[in-house]
């Protein structure tokens, strides 16, 4: 039985880099399914998980409650109870989610411009 060999190695040029580029980490947070459009939608106020839900069609409660977790794990959102009973939370953005802000506005304006 012959033994696989393993793939030959080949040198790394000194100008490429190992680690993700700036815009794949910056894609990494703020381009993953549904998350652009919470970040606009939170762009005015403060937004109920209710309302933001129903702004988000075509979005499942859980596919949001998903992403609204994993922004305010990377700091974009925060979530603040209102009420416990019923339980009732806003989302807003934070300083680092409204930075994003710029970059999403750049993004519509291409797609509208070239009709996407």
């Amino acid at each position: 039985m012959a033994h696989a060999q393993p793939a030959p190695t080949r040198p790394v040029a000194d100008d490429v880099c190992l680690e993700p580029c700036t815009i794949e980490r910056g894609m990494r947070i703020i381009g993953g399914k549904w998350k652009g459009s919470i970040l606009y939608h939170l762009k005015d106020e403060p937004v109920r998980f209710n309302a933001l839900a129903r702004q988000l069609g075509g979005a499942t409660r859980k596919m949001v409650n998903e992403r609204l977790k994993e922004m305010e794990a990377q700091g974009l959102v925060l979530r603040r109870v209102i009420s416990e009973r019923p339980i009732a939370v806003t989302y807003e953005l934070t300083e680092f989610g409204r930075s994003a802000l710029v970059v999403l506005e750049q993004l519509k304006d291409w797609a509208e411009e070239r009709g996407i």
